[in-house]
């Protein structure tokens, strides 16, 4: 599924990452083992480059692209939702797997915290045929989600992307995803990937993870020794920003009350995106991330509002 994705015109956003269906399941108390527990139940879209990708639009880029890999049992359903969601998508359709799955377990107490169960299907089975360098046509900012680091193919697509981008001097962002699968990837991988990053946005036990340093101010100072501008994330401590080895701004978070915490992060990258390449410095974007984040866990699954059309 290739819908054209040149316009022709300068400040598109692309984003390159996951796309997978999100069933969310929010229960009350801890689960019972071995019976039923009483939840709940939502099948919606999802993936971390979607939802990055529609929470930008959502703030007002214009002009937003993805690339995306699903199979043929839901593609078409995607497509009208990431259109629906302002959203421009080139999704390619695996021949042999199907569209990704999560299955988010939501507590709905206060905190919203959530436990993922993740089929990566055919989300992870990117890979450097399907690039193009003509995706970065009239695109001032790639940004590439962390989930494409953890499978071979996908992997080597993102090394693709990143190059073409920095031969065109288009800044590349990158979301580093999960704290889980990063340790499976190992930090050291990681780090040799960022070291070619612009704009690295790790949320806070991700930046403690890949520096082994226990406060996350001094994390994402340290990472930004190698990645010249660190946005951490950390719920309702809000965000710092660092550049240099210095965190020089501290933002606060926005005050919501959480019904579900899923895509939080993903809402906070897309407002964040979409307000750098409106031309806002990194302390007023990462503001509007912080808003986004608010609005995204007082609603159930990991995209903003918009016209859902049909599954």
């Amino acid at each position: 599924m290739d819908q054209e994705v040149t316009e022709g015109r300068d400040g598109a956003l692309l984003v390159v990452g996951d796309v997978v269906t999100d069933v969310v399941a929010r229960h009350r108390g801890p689960l019972a083992g071995g019976t039923d527990t009483a939840a709940s139940i939502r099948t919606l879209p999802g993936g971390a480059g979607a939802n990055v990708a529609c929470w930008a639009a959502h703030a007002g880029c214009a002009h937003v692209r993805l690339l995306g890999r699903v199979g043929a049992d839901a593609a078409q359903w995607h497509e009208r939702e990431l259109v629906a969601a302002g959203v421009r998508p080139r999704l390619v359709v695996d021949p042999d797997a199907a569209t990704g799955t999560v299955i988010c377990l939501v507590d709905a107490g206060a905190s919203a915290e959530r436990t993922f169960l993740t089929d990566s299907g055919a989300s992870l089975r990117l890979e450097p045929a399907d690039w193009s360098d003509a995706l970065l046509d009239g695109v001032t900012r790639l940004h590439l989600s962390g989930y494409l680091l953890f499978s071979e193919p996908s992997r080597a697509l993102a090394e693709t992307a990143l190059a073409a981008a920095r031969a065109r001097g288009v800044p590349v962002s990158l979301d580093p995803a999960s704290a889980g699968f990063l340790v499976t990837l190992g930090v050291d991988r990681f780090l040799a990937f960022a070291d070619g990053l612009d704009v690295l946005l790790p949320s806070r036990d991700e930046a403690c993870l890949l520096t082994g340093l226990p406060d996350w101010a001094d994390a994402a100072a340290k990472l930004s020794r190698l990645v010249p501008l660190v946005v951490a994330k950390s719920g309702v401590d809000g965000a710092l920003v660092a550049c240099s080895g210095t965190v020089v701004a501290r933002i606060p978070a926005t005050p919501a009350t959480p019904v579900d915490t899923t895509g939080a992060g993903d809402a906070f990258t897309g407002a964040f995106l979409a307000a750098l390449v409106a031309g806002a410095d990194p302390q007023e974007a990462a503001a509007q991330g912080c808003g986004a984040g608010a609005r995204a866990v007082e609603r159930v699954g990991g995209r903003p509002p918009h016209q859902s059309i049909g599954g």
